[in-house]
């Protein structure tokens, strides 16, 4: 049924429709792979900057808690110091009272100190006295009678004024020494005690080594607070009657200080600057070597030390920032495998899209290859028709020959459809025009050359040509009696043209005269024209001869499409 114009012309549009969008190469299906890893680059970046986002919170959050730690490490020192400070004021307002301090009262002030839990890290307590160089001996003397008898100063001093230890508490084996030593005489401890006793207020001293506690002599400092007698107001000094001193080991001391504190990790170093700026004279909780450090400085009794805080390592990232890291990369993984999936749909679906596109065009092609052929063939069979018509006499001899040159036209038909109008080998063809004869064992079939490949068309003009040629051999030729030879050979004259050669011997001899018949035209015409190369027919005493020279085209030259079987001859 044949279609109407407007459903044509709607199929038309549709087709038009669907090339023009398989022929728009989209950039996503022209890289398939682009989108997918574009959306994993993308979701990784977002994922990374918030992990840096996050991990720049953290640090901030981190140095925040740092610096806290390090004013309650700041504040903790300080309180301790500023506690034992107190007590040693209060002591020289309980000794200013005394016209003389003896050993009773000292001892007894020292009782109420070391009653006091909340006083930790402090050491000896010691009461010295001031003495001229002059008067040093008296004082040995009075401190043996009073039950000192190896009371000695020491060490002796060439300064005009000596500062005598007298008393310490308590009075252990380690604190025996300290009894009698001239406080004035090692650099340290003088400058702290002539800057007390200048200004009236307790002073700490630098870094010093003890001289009790432990045998190799730990090392802390020293406060001292200078004792007047009553009627000191801090601008008009009166009598000096001593100086209250006390020992603090720095390390013991710093322990006592941190002792509430929860240091998580966290490494604490008390330095003095005014002695080591690279040593600490005491350090608790893990240092590190290198990272941040922060340092605060704290006072002592009117002296400024320096506490360095070592935070703990941090990790590489926080876990906040993993678990972020964790799902953005799971996120970015399934992205991109759905990515994927509708990019290689879409590949898909372009590909079904040109394969429906191309069965359009194939569809297209099959029909003028159909009308051009069924034309062909209406031509030759018309042609062939004419020229039986023209050349026979009655109604028979016109059948049967026109049956015999159709079965022809039909048997290389059947070649050509076995290799679904492709190229067809021209042994192919000379064995199915020949088929019939080679079966007679009264008779021999030569056949020799290489394998060659003909066009459809070409293959239809040999097979017409061979058919006419058997033909006319088996009703006079090398066919017609036993013993009789065909030989057909070829072989390649250049890289595009195949020549046949047709050979017949050992039939009744061809007479000299005779007519032309209608096989001898088809084949100088029909044939010849065909195959575009003159066909060399001779009628030699011993047999036919024909030359055929058929063209060799490469499978480019005429087929429309690779494998399906759609030719342009």
């Amino acid at each position: 049924m044949r279609r109407s114009k407007p459903a044509a012309r709607t199929g038309e549009r549709v087709e038009r429709r669907v090339a023009k969008r398989v022929q728009a190469q989209r950039w996503y299906l022209r890289f398939p792979r682009a989108v997918p890893v574009g959306i994993f680059l993308l979701v990784s970046g977002i994922t990374a900057l918030s992990v840096y986002a996050i991990e720049q919170v953290e640090t901030q959050r981190a140095e925040a808690q740092d610096r806290q730690m390090a004013m309650a490490v700041t504040t903790s020192l300080e309180r301790l110091a500023n506690a034992h400070v107190a007590y040693l004021k209060a002591g020289a307002a309980l000794l200013s009272t005394q016209t003389e301090v003896r050993h009773a009262t000292f001892r007894e002030f020292a009782q109420q100190v070391d009653n006091d839990e909340s006083l930790g890290g402090g050491g000896v307590l010691a009461w010295a006295q001031p003495v001229r160089r002059e008067h040093i001996g008296q004082l040995e003397l009075a401190m043996r009678r009073q039950g000192e008898p190896d009371f000695t100063v020491h060490p002796r001093t060439t300064l005009p004024e000596a500062l005598v230890v007298t008393y310490v508490e308590p009075r252990t084996r380690a604190s025996f020494s300290t009894i009698g030593y001239d406080l004035m005489y090692e650099p340290v401890r003088r400058a702290a005690a002539e800057q007390a006793i200048r200004t009236g207020r307790p002073i700490a001293s630098g870094s010093i080594r003890l001289i009790s506690g432990a045998p190799s002599g730990q090392v802390g400092f020293g406060v001292l607070a200078p004792v007047y007698r009553a009627g000191f107001d801090g601008h008009q000094k009166g009598q000096l009657l001593g100086v209250i001193a006390r020992a603090f080991a720095a390390q013991d001391f710093l322990t006592a200080a941190l002792a509430p504190q929860q240091l998580n990790n966290y490494g604490v170093a008390l330095y003095d600057p005014a002695t080591s700026r690279h040593r600490a004279i005491a350090a608790s909780g893990p240092q590190a070597v290198t990272g941040r450090r922060i340092v605060r400085p704290v006072v002592f009794a009117g002296r400024t030390m320096q506490v360095e805080l070592s935070p703990p390592p941090g990790t590489t990232l926080s876990n906040l920032s993993l678990l972020t890291l964790l799902l953005g990369m799971m996120v970015a993984g399934l992205l991109l495998i759905v990515a994927r999936l509708v990019t290689r749909q879409a590949s898909e679906d372009r590909a079904a899209l040109a394969w429906f596109e191309e069965q359009a065009s194939i569809r297209n092609s099959l029909t003028r290859e159909l009308n051009h052929r069924v034309k062909n063939t209406l031509a030759n069979v018309l042609s062939i028709v004419a020229l039986t018509r023209r050349r026979t006499s009655n109604i028979d001899d016109f059948v049967s020959g026109l049956i015999g040159r159709v079965r022809a036209l039909s048997a290389t038909h059947d070649l050509l459809t076995q290799s679904e109008w492709g190229t067809t080998p021209i042994r192919a063809v000379v064995e199915a025009e020949l088929a019939p004869y080679a079966r007679d064992g009264d008779h021999a079939v030569v056949l020799r050359g290489p394998g060659v490949e003909l066009a459809p068309n070409d293959a239809l003009s040999l097979g017409l040509a061979l058919h006419e040629l058997a033909t006319n051999a088996s009703k006079y030729g090398a066919l017609s009696q036993p013993g009789g030879q065909v030989e057909v050979a070829w072989d390649m004259m250049t890289e595009k043209l195949a020549r046949i050669e047709w050979r017949e011997r050992g039939g009744p001899p061809v007479p000299a005269q005779r007519r032309s018949g209608f096989g001898t035209e088809l084949i100088e015409k029909i044939v010849a024209h065909e195959l575009r190369n003159p066909v060399d027919l001779r009628f030699d005493p011993g047999g036919v001869q024909c030359i055929l020279i058929v063209p060799v085209r490469t499978p480019a030259a005429f087929a429309l499409r690779e494998g399906t079987g759609v030719l342009g001859l």
